[in-house]
């Protein structure tokens, strides 16, 4: 990550404490590079942030509509989610509905990860749950997928399953790259996971926000039709108060983070994608430098700016409710575009 560049100064009173390092790229709709810092060419993993993307072939298949889904229950497969009471819920449904078992999920059984939902359980002296794991819902999507192409149930997170190679092929296709040229490790909950540069990123969520822009009219129909659902059930992005759930209120907007400070994000109206790395992992950094970029844009919707303010301002508070320093981007983002 030598071409990153300064993205966030952080102070403490008047000095200098922190430098988040990092990239932003913003494509416009025919996909030229509004604005960038650091080289929007450099290949980041998209960690959690492909989970729309990796949605898209269970929908281009037709299997929510095989098993009766709800579109609620459908968007799960797109979000990583806190382990709520409504999350577990959805879950139960769609494994009974596709027949599908907790036990076959590869990954360790975990705790909520909302607050509220946590404390729940703990008093409840419950064990441990695969469907209490952020990303079960993703894994629903992919076993669904390899029962589907006929591979082996129990190996849908191998890189060579036949589901895996089918999402390999849709985030090639939504970020305007060749397969052979995205990078593959193994995410933190065993499948694997996907790098490409951050302009292919900010393309792809471009794609979600505008499906006519996808090379695929499958995946572009399955996009136009899977997205809206995200709007009508936010909740399912991530949870109650968490910028993956808030930001998709705005119907304007679709957008989705990933492990170790990633972030997509598509503006429908206006034809942008976005995306942002924090390349120290700072993952509260978001909404704050969101917020920079979107004003930066003329962005209209004074409810979402508000919002993401509100979640991160520019403002360092201590302990005691003090203001003690503030946040500044390295370098103001005038006008976009």
């Amino acid at each position: 990550m030598a071409s990153c560049k300064p993205l966030v100064y952080e102070y403490r009173g008047e000095l200098l404490d922190l430098i988040h390092m990092g990239y932003i790229c913003v494509v416009d709709r025919q996909g030229k590079v509004l604005y960038s810092v650091g080289d929007p060419e450099e290949k980041v993993y998209y960690r959690s942030a492909s989970k729309p993307i990796q949605a898209l072939p269970v929908i281009a298949m037709g299997l929510d509509k095989r098993y009766g889904l709800t579109e609620e229950e459908t968007v799960i497969f797109a979000g990583s989610h806190a382990g709520e009471p409504f999350h577990v819920k959805a879950l139960e449904s769609i494994f009974a509905k596709t027949g599908l078992k907790e036990e076959e999920l590869i990954m360790n059984p975990a705790h909520p990860a909302e607050q509220k939902a946590y404390l729940d359980w703990v008093r409840s002296g419950a064990p441990k749950r695969k469907f209490y794991h952020n990303c079960s819902g993703k894994h629903a999507a992919l076993m669904l997928g390899q029962r589907e192409l006929g591979g082996p149930l129990e190996d849908y997170w191998k890189v060579d399953a036949a589901i895996e190679r089918e999402v390999l092929r849709t985030i090639a296709v939504l970020s305007g790259t060749k397969e052979e040229d995205v990078k593959i490790g193994v995410d933190g909950c065993g499948v694997p996971v996907f790098a490409v540069g951050m302009k292919n990123i900010a393309l792809a969520f471009r794609g979600l926000a505008c499906p006519e822009k996808i090379a695929d009219d499958r995946l572009a129909q399955a996009a136009a039709a899977f997205v809206p659902r995200i709007h009508r059930y936010p909740h399912m992005m991530r949870g109650t108060g968490y910028l993956c759930s808030r930001i998709n209120e705005d119907a304007n907007l679709i957008g989705k983070g990933g492990a170790n400070a990633v972030y997509g994000l598509g503006l429908k109206k206006e034809g942008i994608g976005i995306s942002v790395k924090l390349a120290d992992g700072c993952e509260d950094a978001w909404p704050f430098v969101l917020a920079a970029v979107l004003r930066g844009l003329g962005y209209e919707n004074p409810d979402t700016l508000a919002m993401l303010d509100g979640l991160h301002d520019s403002r360092i508070f201590n302990d005691n409710g003090l203001c003690v320093g503030h946040w500044e981007m390295a370098e103001p983002i005038g006008k976009i575009g």
